[in-house]
């Protein structure tokens, strides 16, 4: 096994144990609260939570976000949620693509993951760095050619690199490199941190370089900078531990770079995303869809049936929540009205109800 290889198979064994988790940050979430409709005037059963995505109808705004590992349970993890994501008919983002593209594909990224969802929105991925180590429109093309892939994402990870061993440091200059590559792929460019957080001022220079799909991926899930601190001696751990809850929580980024999305821009609230009522904050606070990865980790670990089920529950409890709002359709739900927290912490209604997040 190589040193890369190595280091994914350890990611995923310390995500699955919750050693990195960001335990003293929350992502906001919870201060995200709706009011409850009494007399919703719906019918649960008639919920249309479908949206479209790339082109593509899904049954939920929702992206199972990267998740990656050694080559062998990479293969096995990558196929359990191309499954699910086709049963369900929701979108699928694979984790980084940097070996596969290195030495021919491999950890079930070919041919084989469209096979087995055929219709559903896949989305390649490789690190943004890497454009500054080796990798251009060539390396980009192949990661979307070997998986039929919708569009590409590029992950941005400085403060997971900064804390690697070994990591990739040289962040200089990678936004032309960016925006040449935007311009030359074929299929639309996104950009995503890994649970940092985009601000506004990132997100518009991304705008401005060609991006057109943008992952918050915030605070208060999964912090890499704690994983690869799990890995590292005791010296590597002291170094990281101020950066535990480092970044912009989910909740946080959403507020601020929704009010900035253009027409035909994609926005994805990821970053601690625990449930279905998660999905549909998110949702009310504009992103069109909301990934989750560590969440459904162990499911995606054990087989697709499981992660087939993690999911109905995910959007069973996404329709509830609509249909307690008066609901639907996620349109309604972007407008659905909001509690006002006091100083005294005490949640009010009636002049208390808010539309403090993106309206449309």
């Amino acid at each position: 096994m190589t040193e890369i290889s190595r280091r994914k198979s350890d990611h995923l064994q310390i995500v699955a144990e919750g050693r990195g988790r960001q335990d003293g940050l929350s992502t906001g979430f919870d201060s995200v609260r709706f009011a409850h409709v009494a007399l919703p005037e719906i019918d649960l059963d008639a919920i249309d939570c479908g949206t479209r995505f790339l082109g593509r109808d899904l049954h939920a705004p929702l992206l199972v976000s990267a998740m990656t590992g050694g080559p062998d349970e990479a293969e096995r993890i990558n196929l359990h949620i191309a499954e699910a994501c086709a049963e369900l008919g929701i979108a699928l983002s694979v984790g980084s693509q940097r070996i596969a593209v290195e030495a021919g594909a491999a950890g079930g990224l070919g041919r084989q993951l469209r096979r087995r969802a055929p219709r559903i929105a896949i989305l390649g991925n490789i690190g943004a760095v890497q454009l500054n180590y080796g990798f251009g429109t060539t390396e980009a093309l192949r990661a979307v050619e070997m998986i039929e892939a919708d569009a590409l994402i590029l992950h941005l990870n400085p403060l997971q690199e900064a804390i690697q061993q070994g990591g990739d440091r040289n962040f200089a200059g990678l936004l032309p490199r960016i925006e040449a590559l935007a311009a030359a792929l074929p299929v639309p460019l996104g950009v995503k941190e890994v649970g940092a957080g985009l601000s506004a001022t990132v997100v518009r220079r991304l705008q401005d370089a060609g991006v057109t799909i943008l992952d918050v991926a915030g605070a208060g899930g999964t912090s890499w900078a704690r994983v690869e601190a799990e890995r590292g001696p005791e010296r590597l751990q002291a170094l990281a531990a101020p950066f535990h809850d480092w970044g912009i929580p989910t909740a946080d980024a959403l507020r601020a770079v929704a009010p900035l999305m253009r027409p035909g821009q994609v926005l994805i609230g990821s970053g601690g995303v625990r449930h279905g009522l998660d999905v549909a904050r998110a949702v009310r606070l504009g992103a069109d869809l909301a990934g989750q990865a560590a969440g459904a980790l162990p499911a995606a670990r054990h087989s697709a049936e499981a992660l087939v089920q993690h999911f109905r529950d995910v959007i069973a409890q996404l329709r509830i929540a609509m249909f307690c709002t008066g609901s639907g359709q996620l349109a309604a739900l972007r407008q659905a009205a909001l509690l006002r927290r006091d100083a005294a912490g005490d949640w009010s209604q009636g002049s208390g109800l808010v539309s403090d997040a993106p309206q449309g």
